[in-house]
């Protein structure tokens, strides 16, 4: 069986990917970062996510991106609330942490070469999500090629892919798909800025964005809302 490198940040589009790459057959690795943001609450998830989807291995990275700062999510800056869909789509919020995927990526990409995995796996989506630049597929293709040329694996003949299953779906579809897939969507969670006790704030753009989908989808979202 192949193995394969999963990025799970313990949100519903990773939780996705994770059931995915399952799904088709590889033996997965899951990765997630206690980076220094705002709460535990998405590594606690990314636990039980990575857990309920039989994952081989789950391992926590811990890196302290607060040392740069620069975002809401690492810095003592609020985080937007009600933002528009406009706004969302089409402005890159203060909630961006610089060069972040870029981060992720390189970390999966080391343990994918110990490993001896080929493949990694990222639940990016450039349809429903928050402008982040580094979602977008031209950053994916680009991080692939530097995979190839940057590694003693790529340059003995290894052919490392980064998959994106998620890239063009909405958010609904993501939605559905985890349903279709099997994924408890109870376990994930998406705020940025959750309440001391763990409830989602329901305004962040995280929140906006899923709630939109479930609606979309016409499902139920199953995680808790301070207010809603």
């Amino acid at each position: 069986m192949k193995g394969a490198v999963i990025l799970l940040s313990g949100g519903i589009d990773s939780a996705t990917t994770l059931a995915i790459a399952s799904a088709e057959g590889y033996e997965t690795y899951a990765l997630s970062f206690d980076y220094g943001q705002r709460h535990e609450i998405e590594t606690e998830a990314a636990r039980r996510v990575a857990k309920s989807l039989g994952a081989r291995e789950h391992r926590v990275a811990k890196i302290d991106l607060r040392i740069f700062g620069g975002s809401a999510l690492t810095d003592d800056i609020g985080v937007p609330k009600q933002r528009s869909e406009t706004q969302i789509a089409h402005e890159i919020p203060i909630t961006y942490v610089p060069a972040r995927n870029t981060i992720f990526l390189s970390y999966a990409l080391a343990w994918a070469e110990v490993i001896g995995a080929d493949d990694i796996f990222l639940g990016v989506n450039a349809i429903d999500y928050s402008g982040y630049p580094d979602c977008r597929p031209e950053f994916i293709e680009a991080f692939e090629t530097l995979s190839n040329l940057g590694t003693k694996a790529g340059v003995e003949g290894r052919r490392f892919q980064i998959h994106t299953p998620l890239i063009k779906f909405s958010k609904a579809e993501i939605i559905r798909k985890a349903m279709e897939l099997g994924v408890d969507l109870s376990l994930t969670r998406s705020c940025y800025d959750p309440t001391p006790d763990g409830l989602a704030c329901s305004e962040c753009d995280s929140c906006l964005l899923r709630l939109k989908g479930f609606r979309e989808a016409g499902i139920t979202d199953p995680m808790r809302y301070a207010t809603q």
